[in-house]
């Protein structure tokens, strides 16, 4: 695991989805459980201009800089880099934060050289362009992560997405690349709007838009029937999960309804069909489940059992949490705070994506 303290201090603001704490809660949560002893904790570096200019360009990064050492953008700035919005607000880290998410990315690139696991539970800002911050994330650094591995000699690589979010930026930069395969299993009609089923480039695209409501029964399918059989007979040299927590049931910013173990499944069945697998988090906006789903992740990824009750001091953990500035949970139901795996979610959607199915099925078939 790649983690850092930054993420303990740093917050988008008291405003933002993104006040609440995600990484630290798992880098805690592993360590009450055990599951995280110093020689499998690696801190994040923060990513050297050299491997951010492998995808965004100088007058960005220069303006970014420029916004946190003055705590403030021009209105030209705004408008051109999408900084100092409220989805992208000012803020104290707001270079040092995304580059050191980025810095872990790269390095997990050189760590994966020879093969391996790694995880960044920090990772996953996939919307963000070459340009401009977009949708919370002022650096791509999946994006890093695939040039870091491409630089240390693997060609083919497989990214997969299950984010309630379209994952426009790493869309932008590989939809043209052949030895790129990209699925997409998101929320339809979700901000970005973008990722329709119909979507190809020039490379391997392969977007999944699938119903609001949609629970376990739905992520199954699309797990057996379209994510495995597409990576399998692509045969790729590395494999990189964007594992976003917003599809599960709680998150505030979808209406997906998945279960945290409908993450770990995918998790678990896309490990051992590449020699180098790194797994992201990305988006998360409730606390706890944010917290409970990328540790299950970590868990997942070592083969440790989750117990049915979590300890005292894995409790703790998740009692501490809070959420400030949510009136929709004062006081959080107990499940979240004494267990790490949800219940099953059959949810709904099963119905509705049949015919998606069946299209993309098609076209592996055809592709093959």
């Amino acid at each position: 695991m790649i983690g850092h303290e930054i993420y303990r201090t740093s917050s988008y603001g008291p405003h933002h989805p993104l006040r609440v704490p995600r990484v630290s809660t798992v880098m805690d949560l592993s360590r009450s459980m055990g599951w995280l002893p110093a020689d499998q904790f690696v801190t994040s570096p923060r990513a050297k201009a050299a491997a951010l200019l492998g995808f965004h360009t100088q007058t960005y990064l220069d303006a970014l800089q420029a916004a946190e050492r003055a705590q403030s953008v021009s209105d030209d700035v705004r408008d051109k880099h999408g900084l100092g919005t409220p989805s992208n607000p000012v803020f104290a880290e707001m270079y040092r934060r995304p580059a050191t998410s980025a810095g872990a990315s790269w390095l997990a690139g050189e760590m994966l050289a020879k093969g391996g696991v790694v995880y960044s539970p920090a990772g996953g800002t996939h919307h963000g362009m070459p340009d401009r911050a977009n949708g919370f994330c002022y650096l791509n650094d999946p994006v890093i992560a695939m040039q870091s591995l491409r630089h240390h000699g693997v060609r083919r690589i497989a990214y997969i997405d299950i984010d309630a979010h379209h994952p426009d930026g790493v869309e932008h930069a590989f939809a043209d690349d052949p030895d790129a395969l990209l699925i997409s299993c998101h929320e339809a009609n979700r901000w970005p709007r973008t990722g329709a089923v119909s979507d190809r480039g020039a490379g391997q695209v392969w977007n999944v838009p699938i119903p609001s409501r949609s629970g376990d029964d739905v992520a199954a399918r699309v797990r057996d029937e379209v994510i495995l059989p597409v990576v399998q007979a692509f045969r790729p040299d590395a494999i990189v999960l964007q594992c976003g927590a917003d599809a599960v049931l709680e998150d505030p910013q979808s209406r997906l309804g998945w279960s945290n173990q409908a993450h770990w499944s995918v998790v678990s069945a896309l490990q051992g069909m590449a020699q180098r697998y790194l797994v992201l988090g990305g988006g998360g906006y409730n606390p706890w489940s944010v917290g409970r789903c990328w540790t299950g992740v970590w868990a997942t990824l070592n083969g440790f059992e989750v117990p049915d009750v979590l300890p005292v001091a894995a409790q703790e953990v998740l009692g501490a949490l809070t959420w400030e500035g949510q009136r929709r949970v004062k006081t959080p139901p107990s499940d979240w705070i004494t267990t790490l795996a949800d219940a099953p979610r059959p949810g709904e959607g099963l119905a509705e994506v049949r015919d998606l199915v069946a299209a993309l099925q098609a076209r592996r078939a055809a592709w093959v």
